[in-house]
């Protein structure tokens, strides 16, 4: 199985307790999704994120196809980290970690997500073609999201360079 890894690094004009409490609701993952891809929660327990909280949705994230994804907190340290994974979706391994860390002027923010797809060589042929791109995208509108909710101005999409969003294989 080929595991990937994607990395990301914000910087935020927002305290990190700010930050939190904005990705601590599952809610918000709608807001720094595509609209293009139709997600929408299925079911959550209205409750701030927990270590344990299981979260379902749906999404399209290619070609129109409906998917069906299940993710869990695995761990929560309050205005400091947390971990999604998926339990049921179309990753082999989906493992998603997400960091924030005080500054002089905000918060840095650093996702790390690895990933592997099923299906052997189908599955790596697919990440070079499809997958790896898709993502890139969705990380890309989610960088310039949170660009636009935290430090009022929409980055064009050139503008994140490899220090910002960092795709490798392991």
């Amino acid at each position: 199985m080929k595991v990937y890894k994607i990395e990301t690094v914000q910087h935020v004009n927002a305290s990190v307790k700010e930050c939190w409490d904005f990705f601590s609701s599952p809610k918000n993952l709608q807001t720094i999704t595509l609209d293009n891809m139709s997600f929408k929660i299925q079911d959550f327990d209205n409750k701030r994120m927990y270590a344990g909280q299981i979260i379902t949705y749906t999404l399209r994230p290619l070609f129109g196809i409906k998917i069906n994804w299940v993710t869990i907190i695995t761990v929560s340290k309050e205005n400091q980290y947390f971990i999604d994974e998926q339990r049921f979706g179309p990753y082999a391994l989906w493992h998603h970690k997400h960091f924030f860390e005080p500054t002089e002027t905000g918060t840095k923010m650093t996702d790390i997500v690895h990933y592997a797809l099923p299906f052997g060589y189908l599955g790596r042929m697919m990440n070079r073609l499809i997958v790896e791109n898709k993502l890139k995208t969705i990380f890309k509108y989610r960088y310039n999201k949170i660009e636009e909710l935290f430090n009022s101005k929409v980055l064009v999409e050139n503008q994140i360079d490899k220090k910002h969003l960092i795709f490798s294989k392991l």
